[in-house]
């Protein structure tokens, strides 16, 4: 099981390979949407990468919960432990 550190570094590795973003700018109260830029279909890019690198199940229904990078943290945390 990742740490929530881990999982941030993890997830901004993912990001930066989707988008270019350097992994820095990927911080816990980022939005994806507002301050990274990220588009719908680089979101489920970064998601089906996110659930492959951590062994979990992100439902499309609650993609669109995952307004931030701390949120994103948060329930890959919650489902690497349920």
């Amino acid at each position: 099981m990742a740490s929530n550190e881990e999982i941030l570094a993890g997830l901004a590795e993912i990001v930066n390979e989707e988008t270019g973003l350097e992994t820095s700018d990927v911080q816990l109260e980022k939005s994806f949407t507002e301050d990274l830029d990220i588009d719908s279909i680089s979101m489920m890019t970064i998601v089906v990468n996110a659930e492959d690198k951590f062994g979990v199940k992100i439902p499309d229904e609650e993609v669109k919960n995952l307004k931030t990078v701390g949120d994103a943290v948060d329930f890959i945390s919650k489902a690497q432990d349920a």
